[in-house]
């Protein structure tokens, strides 16, 4: 029997994980609970979130007012299980499209070998500062000054496998800045394997710099065919907005839309639900990490979730008879421990639609892939390798 959706919404909030995974000790993360642990210090009004599920496989504590009586949208919900190695972003988002790998990323934590930078500032011909695991916003207030002085790159990674650059725009264009990562991507990430190279420019005085939203992501292309490169093929939209064309190196995307912040990238999935009557709508949402995670900030964070909960409550109406919206995560990032690295977390799995059986409970999933192999199964281009589809257990039964 034919799947009874012809169109499918994702939507990744980077980082926002439900709760440590049975082998988060190995990664430093033992205790993590990204979303639990908001909630337990700012009271979270999540009302639309809480309708989809959430508090069903995370604990929100009690809502600070009264839940919302308007019809709710039938919805499904579990939680899924990251079975590849890492916790990083592309990791996550790989594995959501039906790719998983069998070792993780290299990563430097005492940064760089001296023959690589040596070479990068040859190739460059700027200087390089830093080199080491660092926070972005702490190493920019640390040696932005020198690099404004110097014109020498920042150059600084963290427990993922990443080598990021910071430059100042007025310093480095924006265009010389791309070009330089593009020199870093073929000697670190075709070179030594490095999951990505991140352009991070920002803006400001010592004292009061703040990255910008040119930021730019090179990925090593997927290790294996992914979901989006079939749906492609089978010559279906598949839109990526926000960093989605970053994470897959363009790999398996009819059309991408790059955003400045969050609330643009649901303002490119609500326009976007406007315009394509069927296919892959595949959305990341990084302020979530970048913003909020990355810096600690509790409170910042749950006004995201807050934000976001406003939005898709504005997404729920719009949808169509045959649509299927998902609302998932690719690791943590829990800004209440003293950590400022990604967690590795289990990420909700909130599916929503017309023909959702609703409160459908999917359970545990023991891999991201579940989702890619159902999206398979959806637009009939499966079986991927990996992955258990869950189409049957979310679809309505006919009455």
């Amino acid at each position: 029997m034919a799947a009874p959706f012809t169109r499918v919404i994702v939507i990744v909030l980077d980082s926002v994980g439900i709760g440590e995974l049975p082998d988060a000790r190995a990664y430093g993360d033992e205790g993590s609970n990204t979303v639990g642990h908001i909630a337990s210090r700012v009271p979270l009004n999540v009302p639309t979130l809480r309708a989809l599920g959430l508090d069903r496989v995370v604990e929100l504590g009690a809502p600070p007012a009264a839940p919302s009586t308007r019809d709710a949208v039938p919805c499904a919900v579990g939680r899924m299980a990251e079975v590849s190695p890492g916790k990083d972003s592309v990791t996550g988002h790989w594995e959501l499209m039906g790719v998983v790998l069998d070792r993780a990323f290299p990563v430097f934590p005492n940064g760089f070998a001296a023959d690589v930078i040596r070479e990068f500032s040859r190739r460059t011909g700027r200087g390089v500062l830093g080199n080491k695991a660092a926070s972005g916003t702490q190493i920019i207030d640390e040696l932005g000054s020198e690099h404004m002085r110097t014109g020498a790159l920042i150059v600084y990674t963290s427990a993922d496998s990443v080598f990021q650059i910071a430059a100042h725009e007025q310093v480095v264009p924006i265009p010389e800045l791309y070009r330089v990562c593009e020199i870093a991507y073929r000697l670190v990430g075709e070179g030594l394997g490095v999951g990505r190279v991140i352009a991070r420019p920002f803006v400001g005085a010592p004292g009061a710099f703040k990255r910008t939203a040119n930021r730019r992501d090179y990925a090593l292309p997927p290790a294996g065919e992914t979901l989006m490169d079939r749906v492609k093929a089978a010559s279906l939209p598949v839109v990526a907005i926000g960093k989605i064309e970053d994470l897959f190196a363009g790999r398996g995307v009819t059309h991408a839309v790059h955003t400045v912040s969050d609330d643009d990238g649901m303002d490119q999935v609500e326009r976007h639900m406007q315009s394509v009557d069927r296919g892959f709508l595949f959305t990341n949402l990084v302020d979530f990490d970048s913003q909020y995670g990355h810096r600690n900030d509790v409170e910042g964070y749950a006004r995201n979730l807050e934000r976001f909960d406003v939005r898709i409550a504005k997404v729920l109406p719009k949808l169509r008879d045959r649509d299927l919206l998902i609302v998932t995560a690719d690791h943590g990032n829990d800004p209440t421990t003293a950590s400022t690295d990604h967690a590795r977390e289990y990420v909700p799995l909130l599916a929503a639609g017309a023909h959702v059986r609703g409160g459908a409970d999917l359970g545990t999933r023991l891999t991201f892939a579940d989702l890619g192999q159902t999206l398979a199964d959806i637009f009939g281009v499966g079986p991927m390798p990996h992955g258990t589809s869950f189409l049957d257990e979310i679809t309505q039964r006919p009455s």
